[in-house]
């Protein structure tokens, strides 16, 4: 797949936003009255902020290696 550092960029950012809404989504349903109750729910989230962290420093390295080839 032939990337451009413009489109990494840019999935970085989607990847970032949806990352904060990650966090957040965590925030809110450890803060709620009976969080057990809600422990799959925070599992996943948790889960899926892991492989969009993942996602994010592997991008991150793509745009430095395409940087140096320049």
């Amino acid at each position: 797949m032939d990337l451009k550092k413009s489109d990494l960029i840019e999935a970085k950012r989607q990847i970032d936003s949806t990352l904060n809404k990650l966090r957040e989504t965590v925030k809110t349903f450890e803060a709620k009255e009976n969080p057990d109750r809600y422990k799959s729910q925070i599992t996943l989230a948790k889960r899926r902020i892991e492989a969009f962290e993942i996602s994010v420093c592997l991008i991150e390295r793509e745009i430095n290696h395409l940087s140096e080839k320049s």
